[in-house]
Formats: structure tokens, C-alpha cells, sequence
């Protein structure tokens, strides 16, 4: 489970995050990343990032769509520390997703993100 800070929780914040950030596609997932200031957080604070995810009926049913959200889930929530403070990331599963291991779907996400953030990170 995320926590509660960590969060993509409006459908708002989930089109700004797939609007106006920039994605990186692989087989088995886009990754959206907008990095910038949430403008729901107070000034002078350093707003944590924020994840959510995005997995449709073309995954699976609903017992594979889980199983993937919750394994995207704790592969995001080891790499928020490598993640701007303010930016908003959403991951979305693609068809097939729920075939593909635990250790490829972590090297999907970390090459996804390192493009998304230049080979910055740590």
C-alpha cells in the first residue's frame, strides 16, 4: 500500500499527470511523469511525489487486473525516494502485463523512468 501522501486519488490529477507529462512506453507499460508543483499543497513545503495507476479490463480479469496493480504498487513505492519531490507519475498496465514476471515488469518500470528523468537517477 502506498501512503496516503503518495497518492493519485482525482480524476483530475490523473488527466494532468497523462496530459501534460511526458510518457515512456514499453511492452508491458506507459509510464506518465509530470514533475512540477502540486498547486494542492501549501507554499514552503516540499510536496512528496504521487503515484497511481491505471489498469484496464483489456489486462484481465479482475483477479489479474489486482494482482498487477498490486505488484506496479510496491515496484513504485520502492522507487519514490528517486522521484522529484512534486511530481505526479501514473503507470499504466498494458494487455499482456499479467503475464509478464515480477523482475521484468521491474525493469520496464525503471527503464521507463530512467528516461522519463534523464539518467538522474540514483
Amino acid at each position: 500500500m502506498l501512503p496516503s501522501e503518495n497518492r493519485l486519488r482525482r480524476r483530475e490529477e490523473f488527466a494532468a499527470a497523462m496530459r501534460r507529462g511526458r510518457r515512456a512506453g514499453r511492452p508491458h507499460l506507459v509510464v506518465h511523469l509530470t514533475e512540477g508543483s502540486d498547486p494542492h499543497v501549501a507554499e514552503g513545503t516540499p510536496p512528496p511525489p504521487r503515484a497511481g495507476f491505471v489498469v484496464s479490463k483489456a489486462v484481465g480479469n479482475a483477479v489479474a487486473r489486482h494482482r498487477v496493480q498490486r505488484r506496479l504498487r510496491h515496484l513504485v513505492r520502492a522507487r519514490l525516494s528517486d522521484l522529484p519531490a512534486g511530481s505526479l507519475v501514473v503507470v499504466r498496465a498494458l494487455p499482456g502485463a499479467e503475464r509478464a514476471a515480477f523482475d521484468q515488469l521491474a525493469r520496464e518500470l525503471d527503464a521507463a523512468l530512467e528516461r522519463l528523468l534523464g539518467g538522474v537517477r540514483g
